[in-house]
């Protein structure tokens, strides 16, 4: 049988190109690893419950002391769940682990260790770890340390240990004794992952597992790998900014919605209470800048677009793009030049989210065009300004969710004029 290390597909025969998910070279052959059984009798019929006799179980998080961590899970970590944290190499997600580790513990200053994390990694040796909680300004006494890849012998040492948290970075250098399988293969991906799940659920320790992901950003390994998990957690941000943006793709204990900001200080990841503020903190009110709000789940936040026109030298401008949409900013050039006549063809066109952040949302079409207009026209629009909506192909500007909440943030910071869809009806208007 052959199978697809990206998205785990199997086939009968190989072939270049997988037709589930696109990918080519990924297609590989894995040995059998099960041997033959004999033919089982007959299973008998499973038990059928009435759920309306059923009693419904109360679930408890666990705050990790993190603030914006705990925003992120809904309260804290549950015992006994499974939560995989991904993100690009350098990101952070060791720095965030071994501040988790350190401050879960529920240890006093100057008391003994009441309980431990153990930490487990098969990347880094016990050297580097220590020199990392140096750094941090962490003491490593309430946390146990096992370099090991072997997932049976890990699971049996947190048996003994019975620690508040175990963190396995990362599960892909993860193997298992009971299949004949490299570490990173689906399979042994697969496998560790399934005892590590079973030894959370029969013993109530909770697992952190840290996921390598690939050159487009994905998990790393079998897309089963998010599906058998509890809780997958994504550490977003830009190399160049020191803001990371955590978020919650699957929680089967609490919302999505939310997303925790933290800063990338030489301390370690520092969460940041007042996004907004922060990230209008060094904005200069020049032609072509201008402040938007953007929703993360439910919190809103202020950010600075940026826009530069200049004259353009060549026969086909140029069109760049920092956390924005480059296509959507070509749809909206377009807008301007048929609905408003300014004259957009020879100029060549930059647009930057401050910040480091990425906006996918269409709730900053009209700062875009606003901030575009401005540029060019070399008129500053004022300071106190909040520019929001939605953009339409006839120019008529449509309405965002959660407005009132976008006004009430930045009102809390000062903004008194707003060009929303209740004040701004088509985009001749910002003329």
């Amino acid at each position: 049988m052959l199978h697809c290390s990206h998205c785990d597909a199997q086939f009968h025969k190989w072939q270049g190109r997988c037709t589930e998910c696109g990918k080519w070279g990924t297609i590989n052959k894995e040995e059998e690893t099960q041997p033959t059984r004999k033919q089982a009798p007959a299973s008998k019929a499973a038990a059928v419950l009435n759920l309306s006799d059923a009693k419904k179980e109360r679930v408890s998080h666990k705050p990790t002391g993190i603030a914006e961590l705990d925003r992120v899970l809904s309260g804290g970590i549950v015992p006994g769940s499974v939560i995989l944290l991904a993100g690009e190499p350098g990101i952070g997600k060791s720095t965030l682990v071994a501040q988790l580790a350190a401050s879960i513990t529920g240890r006093p200053q100057g008391t003994a260790p009441t309980a431990s994390s153990y930490y487990v990694s098969g990347e880094e040796s016990e050297g580097q770890l220590l020199m990392r909680f140096e750094r941090l300004n962490i003491d490593p006494a309430a946390i146990a340390f096992s370099n090991s890849v072997d997932v049976g012998a890990i699971i049996s040492a947190a048996k003994k240990e019975q620690p508040t948290l175990m963190v396995v970075d990362s599960i892909q250098t993860m193997y298992s004794s009971e299949i004949d399988n490299l570490p990173g293969t689906p399979t042994a991906v697969r496998a560790a992952t399934a005892q590590l799940i079973e030894c959370a659920k029969s013993t109530g320790i909770p697992v952190l597992l840290i996921g390598q992901v690939t050159k487009d950003g994905s998990v790393a390994g079998p897309k089963t790998l998010e599906h058998l998990v509890d809780t997958v957690l994504t550490l977003e941000g830009d190399s160049g900014s020191p803001y990371r943006i955590l978020r919650c793709g699957k929680n089967r204990f609490g919302s999505t919605e939310e997303v925790g900001v933290f800063e990338m200080l030489e301390s370690g990841m520092q969460p940041v209470e007042n996004p907004s503020a922060r990230f209008l903190e060094e904005r200069a009110q020049t032609p072509g800048s201008v402040v938007t709000c953007i929703m993360e789940g439910t919190r809103p936040f202020l950010v600075e677009i940026q826009a530069l026109a200049e004259k353009s030298f060549f026969a086909n401008p140029v069109r760049r793009t920092s956390g924005f949409d480059a296509s959507r900013l070509q749809m909206l050039l377009a807008i301007i030049s048929k609905r408003t006549g300014v004259n957009v063809s020879g100029h060549d066109v930059y647009v930057n989210v401050v910040g480091g952040m990425k906006v996918k949302e269409y709730a900053v079409d009209l700062a875009v065009c606003a901030a575009v207009i401005s540029s060019i026209k070399d008129k500053a629009i004022a300071e106190d300004t909040l520019v929001v909506g939605e953009l339409g192909l006839g120019g008529e500007v449509r309405s965002v969710p959660f407005l009132d909440r976008r006004i009430k943030e930045a009102e809390r910071l000062g903004l008194k004029t707003f060009l929303t869809p209740k004040t701004v009806k088509n985009l001749k208007d910002l003329q």
